[in-house]
């Protein structure tokens, strides 16, 4: 680029709900990546404190501790503060607003075809998700996106039909009141998917992850009692890698590649125990937690500071929203 032009970056939004400690499986499956999109977009990062409530509504006792404690988890994961806009949903209205202009268009029959409404309400038994903000999801993950007009959104396989939904109820407002909103695009990310330490899936009610938050000590009694090949039951008989939690943790967060590769090998001849295997990735876990842990404390030596720095990062995402709301305010003849 020549001197003296000015780059202007696309618009990067994704969200997290604080609905209990930060884990490893999110910092796979987010946060290592909001900190690399850094490097070439602008980025807009929020706590989806409204989302939590959607299926978390019965009990808000530790929603805002959360807020202030996920946020730290972020910073210690690499998001700068300097260099994104990281704020709290509640803290910026026009979402509200905007979640239920969007729910006048928004054919019922839409929410109710996206793959996961009856499936998790069929699998999480705990709570009553027959509410209307369970349903309404996507259309407040719509008004998110596009309140900041955010080209890209970064998603998995998975959740390319949850923002294809958005693309189309971005369609459908833009076909009845003009060309308002951008339709954000995927920005496909892959990342390797974690089970809980007990190979079911990883969940605070099961209480099998690994948090960011998690001392050494912790870490390693976590990893010694992590699930492993349940027909190995000496370490002299060969076992199986592939679906072996421990071996599927190891690929994700062991750098020793030639170490991890060993392993594989003496484990499938039955000449390593599990002891070994889980002893060292217990080592690479901290080793990769460590700095964390340091980057973390830092931001929460001061909570204030912290607090502070929420707060204005929200108020200026703020300042996007509501230009963003008198543009659809003015194209829906609502404007007084």
């Amino acid at each position: 680029m020549r001197e003296g032009q000015n780059a202007v970056k696309s618009r990067v939004l994704s969200g997290l709900r604080p609905t209990g400690k930060v884990h490893l499986g999110h910092l796979v499956g987010a946060l290592q990546n909001w900190a690399r999109l850094q490097d070439q977009y602008e980025c807009f990062y929020f706590v989806a404190d409204w989302h939590a409530l959607t299926s978390d509504y019965a009990d808000t006792a530790g929603l805002t501790e959360y807020v202030v404690d996920n946020v730290a988890d972020w910073i210690a994961a690499g998001v700068d503060p300097e260099r994104s806009t990281i704020f709290i949903q509640s803290l910026v209205p026009e979402h509200a607003e905007l979640h239920l202009l969007l729910s006048m268009i928004v054919p019922v029959a839409w929410l109710e075809r996206v793959p996961t409404y009856k499936e998790q309400q069929e699998q999480i038994t705990d709570k009553d998700l027959s509410n209307y903000g369970f349903l309404g999801y996507p259309v407040l993950q719509t008004a998110d996106i596009i309140i900041y007009n955010a080209q890209y959104v970064p998603v998995g396989e998975d959740q390319v039909p949850h923002l294809e939904l958005s693309r189309e109820i971005v369609r459908r407002f833009n076909n009845f009141y003009g060309q308002v909103f951008v339709e954000p695009q995927p920005l496909l990310t892959s990342f390797p998917r974690l089970p809980g330490l007990d190979n079911r899936k990883m969940s605070k009610s099961y209480g099998n992850a690994i948090n960011l938050s998690d001392d050494a000590e912790t870490v390693r009694k976590k990893v010694m009692q992590m699930y492993t090949d349940p027909k190995r039951v000496r370490a002299d008989i060969p076992g199986t890698v592939e679906g072996n939690p421990v071996f599927m943790y190891h690929d994700a967060f062991n750098p020793d590649v030639e170490e991890v590769n060993e392993l594989k090998v003496r484990y499938r001849q039955g000449k390593v125990g599990d002891v070994e295997v889980k002893q060292k990735l217990a080592r690479a876990l901290n080793t990769l937690l460590d700095p964390m842990r340091e980057r973390r404390a830092r931001a929460l030596e001061k909570p204030g500071q912290l607090r502070d720095m929420l707060f204005a990062s929200s108020a200026r995402a703020q300042k996007v929203a509501a230009e963003t709301m008198a543009r659809v305010r003015e194209a829906m003849r609502i404007k007084y």
